[in-house]
This record gives structure tokens, sequence and C-alpha cells, in this order.
């Protein structure tokens, strides 16, 4: 896998506002009505991350999931992250 371009980087950024970039990661909240909500998506997110081989750092706070993507056996930020980023948006 190779490390995104700058380009790459600004057009996920683009096409999946919601997200932020920091370093080598994207990373993104994402808020629910409430606990059960937010249980149910982080239940989607570890069977999209199981098909894809490749898994997010996951932060639970009652109704809000933050999510944090990087390739870490490349060090660097990859398609492998921002195609399952925007598997992740479409949870919503």
């Amino acid at each position: 896998m190779v490390a995104l371009t700058n380009t790459e980087r600004g057009d996920f950024l683009l096409d999946h506002p919601d997200w932020a970039l920091d370093g080598e990661e994207i990373s993104r909240t994402f808020v629910f009505a409430d606990f059960i909500d937010a249980m149910g998506f982080v239940a989607r997110v570890a069977m999209a991350s199981e098909v894809a081989d490749h898994h997010p750092d996951i932060d639970i706070r009652w109704n809000k999931v933050a999510l944090v993507l990087s390739t870490h056996d490349e060090g660097a930020l990859t398609e492998k992250d921002t195609k399952l980023a925007a598997v992740f948006d479409g949870f919503v």
C-alpha cells in the first residue's frame, strides 16, 4: 500500500468533510441519539472492518463514537483508510 498524496488527501476531505486529517491519520466523531444507536453503529463498523481486514481505533462515549484510521504497518495514510472511512459514512 502506498501513502496517499496531498492531492488524494485533499480530494478525500472535500468528499468527506466530517473527517479531519492529522498527520497520517483521519478521524471523525459520529453522534447518535443514545447509547444503543451508538453501539449498533460500532457493530456495523466491526463487521466492515473485519471484511476489509483493516481496523480503526474506536472510542465510545455514551452517544458518541470516535474513529481514527491509519495504516500502521505502512506508517502512513493509505487508500485502505479512505475506503473504509467512506464505508463508515454510509452507515449514518
